[in-house]
């Protein structure tokens, strides 16, 4: 929000760059503006959570502080078990996901002079934009008749594999930029030294994706944590549900403890939030570089 002048010279020379440190208050009221679409929902869910039925559903603050809501949530959805495979898949998915989605864009970005490459490249593109209710039920079925999920075997191996599959377009399109910036003079000069392909990318590349990779982990943990759909189509024994597929006992036409509900969804938020608190500057340093 500050603003850059140059100064012009008498003598000749090039001109001085000064940046003059003014506010642009129109920015900064559109930026505040636009926080409170964030902050007033995130305020009322906090508050509801807090009250008894009764005063749900006004944005005061509650008359008693209900904490015991938070107590009844975590047995109405068995949050231990429910957060612990919430975190199963979650890990799982980051794993799987930097050893292969790291490893196919290097591939891709050292080849994109060949047609083969290119076409791959622009096919895992195309991909992020096929909405997945399209291919949802194909999907379900085609798991199924492989033995990872489906309504007669839960896996969630199975879960963990379409979490890698499905985030390799976004991956792709943030990751082969940053890794087309490395110099390929690093990877000669180790193959002059008689190192191969996989020990290149393992020794050289892949430490070098640090910033990249934690952009990669980070996107993928908040998908696979607040993702329904997928545990949805692929999980149906109680016992391997995720916190979002536990959470869907509060929306029963018959259930009105919304104080109750919005506990939950706080509980639901809390990990994944602080995780993304502390490492955003990862996720937008990340995406800037690639």
């Amino acid at each position: 929000m500050t603003t850059a002048t140059v100064t012009p010279s008498k003598s000749g020379k090039p001109a001085k760059f000064r940046r003059d440190h003014k506010i642009n208050w129109w920015l900064t009221a559109a930026v505040a503006v636009l926080s409170l679409t964030i902050l007033i929902p995130l305020y009322f869910t906090i508050v509801t959570a807090l009250k008894t039925p009764a005063e749900a559903g006004t944005f005061a603050l509650p008359t008693s502080w209900q904490w015991g809501n938070f107590a009844e949530a975590s047995n109405m959805v068995n949050y231990p078990r429910a957060a612990l495979n919430s975190a199963i898949i979650t890990v799982g998915a980051i794993v799987l996901t930097l050893l292969t989605n790291t490893f196919v864009a290097y591939a891709v970005a050292r080849n994109m002079d060949k047609r083969f490459f290119r076409f791959l490249y622009y096919f895992f593109i195309a991909a992020m934009f096929v909405p997945f209710p399209v291919v949802m039920l194909p999907i379900a079925k085609q798991m199924g008749s492989l033995h990872l999920g489906g309504w007669n075997l839960d896996n969630k191996f199975g879960l963990i594999i379409l979490y890698m599959i499905f985030g390799l377009g976004t991956n792709l399109f943030i990751a082969i930029g940053f890794i087309r910036s490395i110099p390929v003079s690093l990877e000669e000069a180790a193959r002059i030294d008689g190192a191969s392909t996989w020990r290149i990318f393992w020794t050289i590349i892949f430490p070098l994706m640090s910033p990249i990779n934690a952009t990669i982990a980070i996107l993928t943990a908040l998908w696979a944590w607040n993702d329904f759909l997928l545990p949805l189509i692929l999980l149906s024994n109680s016992a391997d549900q995720t916190i979002p597929l536990a959470q869907f006992v509060f929306s029963s036409q018959f259930t009105a403890n919304y104080p109750v509900a919005f506990a939950s969804y706080l509980m639901a938020m809390a990990p994944i939030l602080i995780v993304y608190i502390f490492a955003q500057k990862w996720v937008v340093g990340g995406v800037m570089r690639g």
